[in-house]
């Protein structure tokens, strides 16, 4: 039990008050407050607080508090439930206080998974290349439920995602020249899935942008293969430098009959 004997504000916040209050001993400082938990409690000289109405406003700041720094968080840019609850935690928030804050921010719609999550869509298709799968696992990890996720990623029609998945292949195939025809596709293949892009839509891109060389292309690329070959079986002759060879631009993906012919090639160079 105590009375408040002096209020006054924070120098470098003049939304925050210093309480004073005498308990028997003397003037002394009790607590910081909030202007409106101030207001809410209708704070003032001479007012007494027991135990509980003390704890109450202790709570009531808390949230206050955690309210401010919330929105603060919040105004960068749209956030999900889960993202704010964790960013409180990481402040030392309570969890009773994160649940009252929560609740607050949902009533006032600061907060709204269904509208971040078709938000966070839109942004993802006009902004990025990302595929729907890796879309749908961001938006998994940030707390959104499977059923809404699922709903919102109806906007991300499947020519969409074909037009994106075949920039994809077409710049993947352009940086990969040097690689043989297998081993091209593999690679895009991969960046596709990578991407978060489902497996009919990556055959859909790949058949689109013409993965198939043709015979010079290839040869090209083996020759660009076979010298590096070359110079690290350099010290090998006979079957045994041939065999390494032959293992070399197999696991590059090129055929045997382009291996043969290269190997032929090389020889008649040579002779």
């Amino acid at each position: 039990m105590g009375i408040i004997t002096k209020i006054t504000t924070q120098q470098k916040n003049q939304d925050r008050f210093n309480v004073f209050m005498d308990k028997g001993k003397g003037e002394e400082f009790a607590f910081s407050v909030d202007s409106d938990v101030l207001i809410k409690f209708q704070l003032k000289k001479g007012m007494e607080l027991d135990d509980l109405s003390f704890l109450e406003i202790q709570f009531q700041d808390d949230i206050r508090k955690a309210y401010n720094l919330a929105v603060n968080y919040l105004a960068r840019r749209m956030r999900s439930e889960k993202e704010v609850r964790e960013y409180l935690v990481k402040k030392d928030v309570e969890e009773a206080v994160i649940n009252e804050v929560l609740h607050k921010l949902s009533s006032q719609k600061y907060i709204n998974d269904e509208e971040y999550t078709y938000a966070y869509i839109r942004t993802q298709i006009n902004t990025t290349d990302k595929g729907p799968d890796l879309i749908r696992l961001e938006l998994k990890e940030k707390g959104i439920r499977k059923e809404l996720i699922a709903k919102a990623l109806k906007e991300y029609s499947i020519s969409d995602q074909v037009e994106k998945a075949i920039k994809l292949s077409g710049k993947s195939i352009n940086k990969n020249t040097k690689d043989s025809q297998k081993i091209v596709k593999q690679k895009v293949e991969q960046l596709l899935l990578r991407k978060g892009y489902p497996y009919d839509v990556i055959q859909i891109a790949i058949s689109e942008t013409g993965e198939h060389k043709d015979n010079d292309e290839e040869m090209e690329a083996i020759r660009y293969q076979g010298e590096k070959a070359q110079r690290k079986y350099s010290k090998l002759s006979g079957y045994e430098y041939e065999q390494k060879m032959k293992q070399a631009l197999y696991r590059k993906g090129f055929s045997m009959d382009l291996i043969d012919n290269y190997l032929s090639e090389i020889k008649n160079h040579d002779d």
